[in-house]
C-alpha cells in the first residue's frame, strides 16, 4: 500500500500493509495508487524482531500511553533507533536505522495488532523519517480561513480545541484542519501546515494543506490579551509541542530546532492570554488576519 502525508511518501509491506483494515482509518484519505520517487518511510510489518538483538545504549524516552493502556519507551542503539510498546506479555517492536528509510515492525507476527498501539506507532516512527527532511508532527489545533491556517498551541487542557471551536462558530469560513497533530514544513520558502492521519480523539483527517498564517500559543487567563512573540520567545512556545522524545536526542533536537527557525522567520508567533469566548477568538484573528 502507498500513501502520501505532507509530501512524503509512505509505503507499507507485508500482511498487514493496508493500514484501514487494521485499524486505522486515518490513512484512507492519504492512499494512493502509486508514488512518484523514493518514499520516505517503508514500512515492514509481521517482521520477527527480537530486543535482544538491539543493545541500547541510551534511553530516550519512556512513558505510559493512553492511561496505562501500553509502556513505551524509546531506545537509542549503536546504528538506530528501537522503538517498544508493551501491553500485557505483548511487545509491539519498531526498528529504524540512521541512514535508512525502512521501518520493520513485528506487529502481526503473532498476535493481533491493536490499532491503537499501531496509529500512535507509526506516527512516532513517521516523526523519525521526516525530521532530517525537515518535518515535524505538532501538537497543536490548527484553523483554517480562507488561504491560511492558524496552529493554536499549548500545555494540554489550556483550550486549543476549545479556541479553535471558537474561530469555526465565531468567524465566518473557519473550518478544522487537525485537531491533535498536523505536519509542518517548508515548502518553496513558505511555512506550511499539512492535515494529517493523526488527529486525537476528534476524526479530522483531511488531506490538505496551506500556508502558515501565524502560531498561536494559548494560556488562560480571566482577561483577552494578544502580542506578538520575539524570535528567541518563539522558539521557547514552540519547542514544548515538538515530539518530547525527540527532545533527549541532540540529532533529532538539531533537527527540530532548524526547522523550527525557518518557520519563525516565515511566520509570526503569538501569544493568546485568553478566556474560552468569542471574544478571545475575534481578538486573535483580527491580529493574524489583520481585519
Amino acid at each position: 500500500m502507498n500513501y502520501i502525508v505532507a509530501k512524503y511518501g509512505i509505503r507499507t509491506e507485508g500482511a498487514h500493509s493496508d493500514l484501514v483494515k487494521c485499524g486505522v482509518r486515518g490513512f484512507a484519505p492519504f492512499a494512493v495508487e502509486e508514488l512518484e520517487g523514493e518514499p520516505t518511510m517503508i514500512l515492514h510489518t509481521d517482521h520477527p524482531l527480537s530486543a535482544t538483538d538491539y543493545e541500547s545504549i541510551v534511553e530516550l524516552h519512556r512513558f505510559c500511553f493512553e492511561q496505562n493502556l501500553a509502556e513505551c519507551h524509546l531506545d537509542r542503539y549503536k546504528s538506530g533507533y528501537l522503538f517498544t510498546m508493551s501491553k500485557g506479555d505483548v511487545d509491539y517492536l519498531f526498528v529504524k536505522d540512521d541512514n535508512s528509510n525502512e521501518v520493520f515492525t513485528n506487529a502481526g507476527v503473532e498476535h493481533e495488532i491493536d490499532p491503537f498501539l499501531l496509529r500512535f506507532a507509526l506516527w512516532l516512527m513517521f516523526g523519525l523519517c521526516i525530521a532530517p527532511l525537515g518535518g515535524i508532527a505538532i501538537h497543536s489545533s490548527v484553523v483554517v480561513v480562507g488561504n491560511g491556517a492558524v496552529l493554536c498551541l499549548g500545555e494540554s487542557g489550556t483550550g486549543k480545541s476549545t479556541h479553535t471551536r471558537l474561530w469555526r462558530e465565531n468567524i465566518a469560513g473557519a473550518q478544522l484542519l487537525n485537531d491533535d497533530s498536523p505536519i509542518i514544513r517548508m515548502v518553496d520558502g513558505v511555512a506550511t501546515v499539512f492535515g494529517s492521519p493523526w488527529s486525537g480523539k476528534t476524526p479530522c483527517y483531511r488531506n490538505l494543506h496551506y500556508p502558515i498564517r501565524g502560531f498561536l500559543r494559548l494560556s488562560q487567563a480571566p482577561y483577552n490579551k494578544i502580542h506578538r512573540l520575539s524570535v528567541l520567545n518563539a522558539i521557547g512556545a514552540l519547542l514544548p509541542s515538538c515530539p518530547p522524545a525527540f527532545a533527549h536526542d541532540e540529532t533529532l533536537q538539531d533537527n527540530i530546532c532548524n526547522t523550527l527557525s525557518q518557520m519563525i522567520s516565515a511566520a509570526p508567533v503569538y501569544h493568546l492570554e485568553c478566556l474560552p469566548d468569542a471574544a478571545a477568538a475575534q481578538l486573535s484573528y483580527n491580529t493574524i488576519f489583520g481585519a
